[in-house]
């Protein structure tokens, strides 16, 4: 005789747990090494690459601007792509594009083609911005009262790639002029990089993406059970209580760290200080994004979202205005950590709050949009601070840095409506 038949939560909730959870979320941080290394070298050389392969120093915030977009321009259908088909064949798409990038650099590199270069920073560019959706397949797996920590679990691995890419690239630049010459092997070792970031990205199963679908249907994933529905209007999803204000504080704090970040190589090197010490600014500056990520991730479940998003904005502020007048490594390095941990703080909180208030079909194009208009704002400022360092100096980068957290910080200090309950998806 059969007993009675359990519940379909119980059994989505049964479902879920013999997922390898744990495993799944080892590999996306490591993803997450691989990407951070790259990106490195990226942040380091590209400013002084492109500058090289055309000879024109004026333009020297374009690599980073061209870095930026295409990772911007890259994200959004990226996201969409990752609601339809899975989170695991975007992110191992985006290193197989990271990897025909770095070549394509390096062959630019040798044969002084500033229009391979220049391919070689958009395949780098659009790899960083598939591979980043990574927090969103994060946030998948975990219930909402521990989506900040899951986030954070997988920006942890950028953490190491922040000693990787000095493990790697510093001894191929240590006492070496900075010619051409000198920037092929390196961008052969970031292609390499990215080959075992697609062989980790490919070892994720089951795709997070499933395991998201489960806990909808099981409740787990915040409010009630229930059968996954289409996804709704972007339009409609950004009209979300809380989504406008984690969408502001988003954009303003990776505009601004990755825009500055981006700057930092030339900024370096104009205070007199050699191109292998770029390394150790920013490795000090990924120690401030992802060092603290794990305890950034249980204070923002503690503290609310809303007031990490502001306090990361106010942290921010502090470093850009310490770049105004620093010119030492250790107090460069100081500014730069500042500025890695208050978008830390903002960026989590930001990102989790956009992923609370979407379902399993609509998380990826929420944040993807989100990334879309944050990069393309950053690119905007890497080429603007660029023309605004040749004519005026890094002063000129601090103010317009400083600005663009403290008004954003500001906005978000307003009084808020009262919380409403969260809508039901649309039909």
């Amino acid at each position: 005789m059969r007993g009675p038949s359990r519940p379909g939560w119980l059994n989505c909730s049964i479902a879920v747990s013999s997922y390898p959870i744990r495993r799944n979320t080892a590999l996306l941080g490591l993803c997450l090494v691989l990407l951070s290394g790259v990106l490195q070298l990226a942040v380091a050389v590209a400013t002084i690459t492109l500058v090289l392969v055309t000879g024109i120093e004026s333009i020297l915030g374009l690599g980073p601007a061209i870095f930026l977009t295409a990772g911007a321009l890259v994200a959004l259908p990226a996201g969409r792509l990752m609601d339809r088909f899975g989170r695991v064949p975007v992110i191992a798409g985006g290193f197989v594009v990271g990897i025909v990038g770095c070549l394509l650099t390096a062959l630019g590199c040798i044969v002084d083609s500033a229009s391979l270069v220049i391919l070689g920073f958009v395949g780098v560019g659009a790899m960083n911005g598939a591979v980043l959706l990574a927090r969103t397949a994060a946030a998948d797996m975990y219930p909402v009262e521990k989506k900040a920590r899951a986030i954070s679990y997988v920006l942890f691995g950028a953490l190491f790639g922040a000693a990787l890419g000095p493990l790697v690239f510093r001894p191929l630049f240590a006492g070496k002029d900075i010619e051409l010459d000198t920037l092929v092997i390196p961008w052969f070792a970031a292609a390499a990089m990215c080959v075992v970031g697609l062989c980790i990205a490919l070892l994720i199963r089951p795709d997070p993406r499933t395991i998201a679908l489960e806990l909808e249907r099981a409740g787990l994933a915040g409010g009630e059970p229930r059968a996954t529905v289409p996804a709704a209007p972007l339009r409609q999803i950004l009209g979300r209580p809380g989504v406008p204000a984690a969408v502001l504080a988003a954009l303003a704090s990776f505009a601004v760290m990755a825009g500055v970040m981006n700057l930092t190589g030339y900024i370096v090197v104009g205070h007199q200080h050699e191109q292998a010490d770029v390394f150790s600014v920013i490795s000090l500056h990924i120690v401030g994004m992802f060092g603290l990520v794990l305890v950034v991730g249980q204070l923002i479940d503690r503290i609310g979202r809303h007031r990490s998003l502001i306090g990361g904005l106010v942290i921010m502020a502090i470093s850009t205005v310490m770049l105004a007048w620093v010119v030492s490594i250790p107090a460069m390095s100081l500014s730069l950590f500042l500025l890695g941990l208050g978008w830390n703080l903002s960026y989590v909180a930001a990102s989790t709050e956009l992923v609370t208030h979407a379902t399993p079909v609509e998380r990826g194009r929420l944040v993807g949009f989100t990334d879309l208009v944050a990069g393309l704002l950053a690119a905007a400022l890497a080429l603007v601070g660029g023309l605004a360092y040749t004519e005026w100096g890094v002063a000129a980068i601090a103010i317009g840095a400083t600005v663009a957290v403290v008004a954003p910080a500001l906005v978000l200090l307003r009084p808020r409506r009262p919380p409403a309950a969260a809508p039901e998806p649309a039909a």
